[in-house]
């Protein structure tokens, strides 16, 4: 009866500690963690698409390159060919990058036609012009969610 007592102990403590390590690994995964994954799927209602962005879609692409071409001749501040950025700062329009602060005063809101060919941003976020560029800018912290590069 002794033993039954030990493999009843052994058994529980078993089961004890294997549904605590299954509950520490899925609380890994949700990126709950001291710096590890924090904001990293910040705008997870959006999947990454295969080029790598993580909000304008092909269809969304597609918009944007038939808006700039119907409006080419009379294009607004921020996509005119004066209004095109450094090589140096041209670089720095990255998508999880940060706007340089020397930009951020300079870029312009996104026209209404073309703001209604692209989804709603999301909260704290807004289609803007810089440089050639259509980015979804997060107002509040200057980063870009995502970019796209018009040819100027």
């Amino acid at each position: 009866m002794r033993w039954g007592r030990w493999l009843v102990l052994i058994a529980a403590l078993t089961f004890a500690l294997g549904a605590a390590s299954a509950f520490a690994q899925d609380e890994g995964d949700h990126g709950h963690g001291h710096g590890h994954g924090h904001d990293k799927d910040r705008y997870h209602d959006y999947d990454r698409d295969d080029h790598g962005h993580d909000f304008y879609r092909d269809q969304h692409r597609y918009a944007m390159r038939d808006w700039y071409q119907d409006h080419r001749d009379h294009l607004p501040p921020g996509l005119a060919k004066r209004d095109r950025l450094p090589p140096g700062l041209e670089r720095q329009i990255v998508v999880r990058g940060t706007l340089p602060p020397g930009l951020r005063k300079k870029y312009y809101p996104c026209p209404p036609e073309l703001e209604r060919a692209l989804p709603p941003p999301p909260p704290d976020c807004a289609h803007v012009l810089l440089g050639g560029h259509v980015i979804l800018l997060n107002r509040a912290n200057f980063q870009i969610v995502d970019v796209f590069h018009l040819e100027l």
